[in-house]
């Protein structure tokens, strides 16, 4: 069966830096988009960051110029690096894999990807 698997999440101090990991297996995810999204307690989930072959990479304007979305087609995994963390930043981080890649999405939308880990804790105390 395909299971993403997230580590990597935690307890950190505002300004505080964390590195996501995302382990897919099962079937390959190197020729597709794979994101991060992530839902707080209350809130609607919400999408953090995209990576691509030919769409590049994507973020949320909340985490832009302090997340970088990277990959390992090899290691069929996606890492998220997490910098000047802030207590808005607080929620269960996923990620996420399609084998439906293309050019006519952003895949900045949950309903776009149709494979997802359980999700890895992130809380960033003030």
């Amino acid at each position: 069966q395909v299971q993403l698997i997230e580590s990597g999440g935690g307890l950190v101090q505002a300004g505080g830096s964390l590195t996501l990991s995302c382990v897919a297996s099962g079937r390959s995810f190197s020729s597709g988009p794979m994101g991060w999204f992530r839902q707080a307690p209350g809130k609607e989930r919400e999408f953090v960051a995209m990576i691509d072959g030919l769409l590049g990479t994507r973020y949320a304007d909340s985490v832009r110029a302090r997340f970088a979305i990277s990959r390992d087609k090899g290691k069929n995994s996606v890492y998220l690096q997490m910098n000047s963390l802030q207590p808005g930043d607080t929620a269960v981080y996923s990620c996420a894999a399609t084998t439906r890649g293309g050019v006519f999405a952003q895949y900045t939308n949950a309903r776009q990807y149709d494979y997802w880990g359980q999700g890895t804790q992130v809380t960033v105390s003030s």
